[in-house]
């Protein structure tokens, strides 16, 4: 089956006065989140609607709502944060998109319950969610406060057959991956890669204590100062089925246009040798 490569959002920072950055660009599938407002978004639509391109949204639909909150209280209770995601996803399944993240299984730091029985609670409302309005959820599992690996190694100590049960599709986040298991980010991903159906592909980039999503790049492979992605991205696109590779940076660093297009050069012959089998 083959893959599809599209363009975050967030490289423009959802921006309305940039979508034409968006549209501009050669690939066919966008995957965008964090309106400013309900004009901005229709507006997307409405550019979307002359295109032959597919979308995803990144929940949450408008900046400032719930990001984080659907397992415990970040900014919001959990509650209300169900009931703006059930909202999404009824919008979405009309609008046609292809599928809605969320950022999921998502815990701050180690949590005092069995985050088992949390993540398979939560499982089985995502789960409902999806066959109730016919629409693809795909669970984006996240680093916590302080880069707290804590939610992605609760996920690599759950059952796959549990996860199984529930049909709900899974987001590798390159960069958190990386962030949350090094070297070792392979054997993490290994296990679930029947479930996969988005990658967010981006490197890493250390200011002081802080870290950005800069565009991947052949370059990064051998310049000693970004992670290697390679093999990672060589193994998802050999292991996984019908895949949403999503490049995703911010544009703090303002990358020079030609680096961009030469990483997604290097990603579509990657993506197209992986699915020559």
């Amino acid at each position: 089956m083959a893959h599809h490569i599209g363009i975050s959002g967030s490289v423009i920072l959802s921006d309305s006065k940039l979508f034409h950055e968006l549209f501009k660009s050669h690939l066919p599938h966008i995957e965008i989140g964090e309106f400013q407002d309900e004009e901005s978004f229709h507006c997307f639509i409405e550019m979307l609607g002359k295109t032959n391109k597919s979308f995803g949204l990144h929940s949450p639909l408008f900046r400032g709502q719930s990001k984080y909150d659907l397992l415990e209280k970040i900014s919001m209770n959990p509650e209300e944060a169900w009931i703006q995601f059930e909202a999404e996803v009824e919008r979405m399944s009309l609008l046609g998109a292809e599928y809605i993240l969320v950022h999921f299984p998502y815990f701050k730091k180690e949590t005092s319950g069995n985050p088992a029985e949390i993540i398979e609670e939560g499982l089985k409302k995502l789960s409902a969610l999806q066959r109730k309005y016919g629409i693809m959820i795909v669970c984006e599992p996240k680093l916590g406060f302080k880069q707290s690996p804590a939610g992605i190694q609760y996920l690599d100590r759950f059952p796959v057959e549990t996860w199984r049960k529930y049909g709900l599709g899974l987001c590798i986040d390159i960069g958190d991956y990386i962030l949350a298991a090094g070297e070792k980010a392979i054997n993490y991903i290994e296990k679930w890669s029947e479930f996969v159906r988005v990658v967010h592909l981006h490197n890493v980039e250390y200011q002081g204590d802080k870290y950005i999503w800069v565009p991947v790049h052949p370059s990064h492979e051998s310049d000693g100062s970004h992670h290697k992605i390679m093999k990672l991205m060589d193994f998802l696109a050999k292991e996984c089925e019908e895949v949403f590779f999503v490049l995703e940076y911010t544009p703090h660093t303002n990358p020079r246009e030609e680096m961009v297009e030469e990483g997604i050069g290097w990603v579509s012959a990657l993506i197209e040798e992986g699915h020559v089998r």
